[in-house]
């Protein structure tokens, strides 16, 4: 098993409830642990459209049997289980879920970038990612 960190965010619709049915749903996934959850933060948006709602953001500790692109699949399939639609770029969303870090692989591929490329500019990333490091 595989020691990741996901970000979680929404700031459409019933936003804490987005958040607890996307971490049920993670903690759903077979070969998949969810071994700490941060406190949900309120946050302002970064960046994307003026006027959007602000965001409530948290972070994971998982661990997983899955590859990153694979885990990276499963989580796109939650969002949109939940209801995301493409949209615009940093723009406001019913729920995101970034793979944060995955292990101490370093990726950067077309589809993916761990560790995730703006995470140690975000404080909406930060706050709740030292909580379950």
């Amino acid at each position: 098993m595989v020691i990741c960190y996901i970000g979680v965010g929404s700031n459409l619709g019933r936003r804490r409830k987005n958040i607890k049915l996307a971490i049920k749903l993670l903690a759903a996934l077979k070969d998949t642990r969810i071994l700490k959850t941060s406190k949900i933060f309120k946050t302002l948006p970064c960046g994307g459209p003026a006027g959007q709602p602000d965001f409530l953001n948290a972070a994971l500790k998982i661990s997983t049997n899955f590859s990153p692109l694979v885990l990276l699949k499963k989580l796109k399939k939650i969002e949109k289980e939940l209801g995301r639609s493409a949209g615009v770029r940093f723009g406001p969303r019913v729920i995101d879920l970034d793979i944060l870090l995955y292990g101490d692989r370093s990726i950067n591929s077309k589809v993916l970038t761990v560790p995730h490329p703006r995470m140690f500019k975000r404080d909406f990333v930060i706050k709740p990612l030292s909580q379950v490091l």
